[in-house]
């Protein structure tokens, strides 16, 4: 069903284009319209303060849901916010029907600063296998796609991550403090080593781009929900890069990972990055 959608019989088809039109629109109809003009009511704590939900990441999750189901009929959505009202929503993961997964802004906090270091992230899955994704920075002007065996692309143009210079240092984007528990702190203090710079990471899409297009060495999560990773990663490996979980198994969207996990520009950096986390905790 998803090859037929995406690669169509002659192998050829306008599917990619018509999701990243939809990702477009999305955003520019409910996003855009409201970055620096956020009224104090359209911003929402979910669980604390630090977790924020926006009039436009509600509106924006709304388009595409209606939007990406009539792409192709027969697919579910799994959207942060719809999992945040009914976490049931999430099981979609694991069933039979293609799924949408869709972060409607990804790097909220950014947005409600008014800065533009956010973006919609969109991938298309089945059966825990990530076969598309989109990554759009609409205040950037960036649209990345992947495709699962096809390669990846920035507005257009093929992107390959590359590897770091020999003995080079690493730049690794961590899980933010603010959003981690002391335990996973400690997991993550395996970072604070020679040959790693490590900084707390802003948009997780964005951080996953940077990885992609060679202009940062790797990312260090500790949490798994899909919406935030699925997209990037496919990304980064289609551009030639790895990833793994801290037991060295591949991350899996629908959880239950070894974490923490991390995503790198290549396999050497990927080890090196897993070998300093391992001496954390």
């Amino acid at each position: 069903m998803i090859d037929d959608f995406l690669y169509g019989t002659a192998g050829h088809t306008g599917a990619l284009a018509e999701v990243e039109a939809a990702v477009r629109a999305a955003a520019a109809a409910e996003i855009m319209p409201r970055h620096r003009k956020l009224a104090a009511h359209e911003i929402i704590e979910k669980s604390g303060p630090h977790d924020l939900v926006t009039a436009a990441d509600r509106l924006a999750e709304e388009h595409l849901t209606a939007a990406l189901t009539n792409l192709l009929p027969g697919s579910v959505v799994v959207g942060e916010e719809a999992v945040h009202a009914d976490p049931a929503v999430y099981d979609a993961l694991g069933g039979d029907a293609p799924v949408w997964i869709v972060d409607p802004v990804d790097g909220t906090r950014q947005f409600v600063r008014g800065e533009s270091g956010f973006c919609t992230l969109v991938a298309l899955a089945q059966h825990g296998e990530v076969h598309a994704s989109w990554t759009y920075a609409p205040v950037l002007g960036e649209m990345a796609v992947a495709l699962r065996g096809r390669g990846a692309t920035l507005n257009g143009t093929p992107i390959r991550s590359g590897a770091p210079a020999p003995g080079a240092v690493l730049n690794v984007a961590m899980s933010h403090p603010d959003y981690t528990t002391e335990a996973q702190k400690r997991a993550l203090l395996g970072l604070r080593t020679e040959g790693i710079a490590a900084r707390p990471c802003g948009s997780a899409g964005l951080e996953y781009l940077a990885v992609a297009r060679g202009a940062q060495d790797a990312t260090a999560f500790n949490w798994e929900y899909a919406w935030d990773h699925a997209a990037g990663l496919l990304l980064v490996t289609e551009a030639g890069g790895a990833q793994a979980t801290l037991s060295g198994a591949p991350f899996r969207i629908a959880g239950g990972n070894d974490l923490p996990f991390s995503a790198a520009r290549d396999e050497t950096t990927l080890q090196r990055v897993l070998a300093a986390l391992r001496t954390g905790g």
